[in-house]
């Protein structure tokens, strides 16, 4: 049986339980899965190397961060074919996130809203979980850590909590992202801001190359930011991943616009709006990005990704790698194959 019939045959299930409620029984079966041999019955996709800060990426197709906050589950998601795996947002500390239901459903615009706020298990629980994969243990393939601040911690002390973290990832991560997007946690999309984000990738620059000294290997620092942004701010964040030489940009997180989906059930729901709505927002993004920093700063593009067509727009407006999370919701795992599939065809085409 295909992956694409057994999921289409699953998915009503999962679709008649509460969104977190599903997610919280698909991840553990899939690890059991994994850990029974039946992942290796999902076809292979076929090698697309790209050469990305300074990383050989097997093919160009990652995982979003936020499916496995707390990265227990590497092993069974490295098996559907990812390029990449990226893990997190952690915090320094443990935290419960944000009151449930917290996650909701939109399936007539394929979409989802979510505001877990952060919920993992905090760093060194997260770190443990991440040397317990044999995906790391083996060096099977890129893996990037994904890193917050806690809710509990004020705005101003946030690059406490972001260096925390860089400290105590680094040495397992392909490539670390610091997440200052996330819709979810009171005033963290501040730090997008001029004078803000200056001080924080100052800061994180300096530990990014404290700790290249002190482990002997150099790990790419990227940052995630929001669809929700005007053209001067693109223009402003654009200049500081210059100046401080930053490694990459993912384009983007969770919109905090509801327009496409108010109509709808839970389409008032407080929280980022993730899926098909943010597809558009994050290609305007990537674009003027591209424009601003042309090949200097490489793009990951997310948002909204539903078909290979979609992650092909993606790259043809200026990212050179893409990441699922939604559209794996509503298109199940053959959604990796067919983006890899599209990727490769149009890498042929180049």
């Amino acid at each position: 049986m295909s992956d694409k019939l057994l999921y289409a045959l699953t998915r009503p299930l999962l679709f008649s339980l509460n969104a977190e409620a599903a997610h919280n029984i698909t991840l553990p079966a899939l690890r059991r899965a994994h850990a029974l041999g039946l992942t290796a019955a999902v076809p292979k996709i076929a090698p697309d190397p790209r050469t990305v800060m300074g990383l050989t990426f097997p093919n160009p197709v990652g995982l979003a961060a936020g499916l496995d906050k707390d990265g227990a589950y590497i092993d069974g998601l490295a098996a559907l074919g990812f390029g990449s795996i990226e893990v997190g947002t952690v915090t320094p500390r443990a935290q419960p996130g944000n009151p449930k239901p917290r996650m909701f459903r939109l399936p007539s615009k394929r979409a989802i809203i979510n505001r877990m706020g952060f919920n993992n298990g905090g760093v060194d629980a997260f770190v443990a979980n991440v040397q317990a994969s044999k995906f790391y243990q083996n060096k099977e393939g890129i893996l990037g850590l994904n890193i917050g601040k806690n809710a509990s911690t004020p705005i101003e002390n946030a690059v406490d909590d972001y260096l925390h973290c860089l400290d105590k990832v680094y040495p397992y991560a392909s490539y670390v992202t610091v997440n200052i997007s996330s819709p979810n946690t009171a005033n963290l999309r501040q730090l997008q801001g001029a004078s803000e984000l200056d001080a924080l990738l100052s800061t994180l620059k300096a530990a990014q190359l404290r700790l290249a000294d002190q482990h002997k290997r150099y790990v790419p620092l990227a940052l995630k930011i929001a669809p929700d942004l005007m053209a001067d701010q693109i223009k402003v964040i654009a200049d500081t991943l210059l100046r401080h030489k930053i490694d990459g940009v993912i384009a983007t997180n969770t919109t905090l616009s509801h327009h496409k989906v108010d109509r709808v059930k839970h389409g008032n729901e407080q929280g980022g709006v993730s899926g098909e709505p943010v597809f558009e927002l994050s290609n305007i993004v990537i674009r003027a990005l591209k424009a601003e920093l042309g090949d200097a700063v490489p793009i990951i593009g997310v948002g909204g990704i539903m078909s290979g067509r979609d992650a092909a727009a993606k790259i043809r407006l200026g990212a050179q790698l893409v990441q699922l999370y939604s559209g794996l919701i509503y298109a199940g795992p053959a959604l990796v194959r067919d983006c890899a599939r599209a990727l490769r065809e149009q890498h042929g085409k180049a």
